[in-house]
């Protein structure tokens, strides 16, 4: 690249790339060299000495801001390879414990001070009010609007209090559709006064909270016209005229929502004329086989270069993009002036992460204590998508404890693989421990059909043995059922730990008298 003019400058100040590879590549030492806004990491860019990275990073511009999607639970990429060790917001929902949640914000906190990252884009603000909801889940906090509300806001000063920025998501509100934004445009049918009621609360208390920025959905409701939200004056208006007046970060430009249809230039473009001040790239790595070799630097300057256009043509004024590029300078300030994770004493933040996993199961039915030894486990959890690694193998490993693992997609299976998932079950013999692992079991899903396909054959003395672990949401599963709601090892040992408790002894007549 050539050195940027004026309003190449001014673009890349409110540009949020991803990038290839665990160095910084030639095209992204100059954006920075030029007050490029910051990167965001994703897995793929963790496998090196990331804080030496992010100190190059830092060298080349002080004022970078880095982002990471680190939210525990079903969402990490600094354990990506491992799977998160601390709790996700639909175990710390269960749990009910503010306390527990800012000891969890704090420790996220901590780890993303740890390696020079300046920004958490989380902690997901959604109220997660449609079960079928492929992208959020157990992402969210719960489907309860006040418990939502009440953990973003220690979710918030958590994160915040090891000194780095949070950024709440998705506004305003991811939590009632079923398709993933990631790969379509969703459509939410609720009308203004239940999005208003339901819906908006936590963002405003992550504003009250003191939360840095916001991060946009892409999605479209009837009253908002056409444009999905990212792009929708009045959406992002509506969230300035609540009182948030930090950074607004548009969700990734390279998701298929807008990439696939207004593309990546006009987005930009558009996202900044509706009050976006921060524009999230997304992830080079995105478009699998069909990613070029600098898909990184593509991606980048189809957003620049139609910026530049844009502000060239007088179609975006230079004064949205100066105030934007303001607020996002703001907030690099905040971040370098406020005291590091080390500030912060430990006994204010203590977190018992298996304590609080433990405290997230819940039971139903009645299954047969477990032992300590390997068990046998049908996975039938959905594949891994763009936002959530659902499908992670570690958490059927840390359920097996070295027992056999049938990994089966419930929506493809065959009857021949679901005969076999059967048969593994069924040759093990009672009393051998064995645990279905389900994501999604409510009525009507591909999961629910297999399981209550494998369950049917499975001789009576067996089947007290044979647990149902889902890791998803609530489902209203008959027969022995532990729910520990995160894709991650953590939540699976807690499950384990939940089938070797005893029965307990039941209370005789003489003893209830005395």
């Amino acid at each position: 690249m050539t050195q940027a003019d004026g309003l190449e400058r001014l673009a890349g100040c409110v540009l949020w790339p991803g990038f290839l590879g665990h160095e910084v590549p030639s095209w992204l030492a100059d954006a920075l060299a030029e007050g490029l806004a910051g990167v965001v990491y994703f897995a793929q860019n963790l496998g090196g000495d990331t804080a030496a990275l992010s100190a190059e990073i830092h060298r080349l511009n002080p004022q970078a801001l880095i982002g990471i999607d680190e939210e525990g639970g079903s969402v990490t990429r600094l354990e990506t390879e491992t799977g998160s060790t601390v709790p996700g917001a639909a175990q710390l929902g269960v749990v009910d414990d503010l306390d527990a949640t800012r000891a969890t914000g704090y420790e996220i906190g901590r780890r993303v001070d740890s390696i020079g990252a300046d920004v958490v884009i989380g902690p997901v603000a959604d109220v997660n009010t449609d079960p079928r909801n492929p992208v959020i889940g157990v992402r969210a906090f719960g489907a309860d609007t006040g418990l939502v509300s009440r953990h973003v806001a220690a979710a918030v000063q958590g994160v915040q209090s090891a000194g780095v920025a949070a950024c709440a998501k998705h506004y305003p509100g991811h939590g009632d559709t079923h398709t993933d934004s990631h790969h379509d445009l969703p459509h939410i049918d609720l009308d203004e006064d239940e999005i208003r009621a339901v819906h908006l609360p936590p963002f405003v208390a992550a504003t009250r909270a003191g939360v840095q920025a916001i991060m946009t959905a892409h999605i479209t409701a009837a009253h908002w016209g056409d444009a999905p939200a990212t792009l929708n004056p009045a959406v992002l208006g509506g969230l300035r005229a609540s009182g948030f007046d930090g950074v607004i970060i548009t969700d990734a430009l390279d998701m298929a929502a807008i990439r696939e249809t207004v593309g990546i230039g006009e987005g930009a473009v558009r996202a900044l004329a509706a009050g976006a001040d921060l524009l999230c790239i997304g992830n080079p790595t995105n478009p699998g086989p069909e990613m070029l070799p600098g898909q990184d630097e593509h991606d980048f300057l189809a957003a620049r270069d139609a910026i530049v256009a844009a502000l060239r043509s007088g179609d975006l004024p230079r004064q949205r993009v100066e105030d934007a590029a303001r607020r996002v300078a703001a907030m690099a300030d905040a971040v370098r002036a406020r005291p590091g994770a080390s500030h912060t004493t430990a006994s204010e933040v203590s977190l018992d992460a298996d304590a609080i996993a433990d405290r997230a199961v819940r039971i139903s039915g009645d299954p047969a204590p477990h032992d300590d030894g390997p068990t046998t486990v049908i996975d039938l959890r959905r594949p891994s998508s763009l936002a959530v690694d659902s499908a992670a193998a570690h958490v059927a490993v840390a359920l097996a404890a070295g027992g056999e693992i049938v990994r089966l997609d419930a929506e493809t299976a065959s009857d021949a693989e679901i005969t076999t998932a059967r048969n593994t079950i069924t040759a093990t013999g009672a009393p051998a421990q064995c645990v279905i692992l389900v994501d999604r079991a409510d009525e009507g899903a591909p999961q629910r059909a297999v399981l209550d396909s494998i369950r049917a054959a499975i001789p009576a003395d067996l089947a007290a043995h044979v647990a149902v672990v889902n890791v998803g949401m609530p489902a209203d599963i008959d027969g022995p059922v532990v729910s520990s709601p995160a894709a991650s090892p953590l939540a699976a040992r807690a499950a384990r730990r939940a089938l070797q408790r005893p029965k307990p002894t039941p209370i005789s007549t003489e003893e209830e008298q005395r």
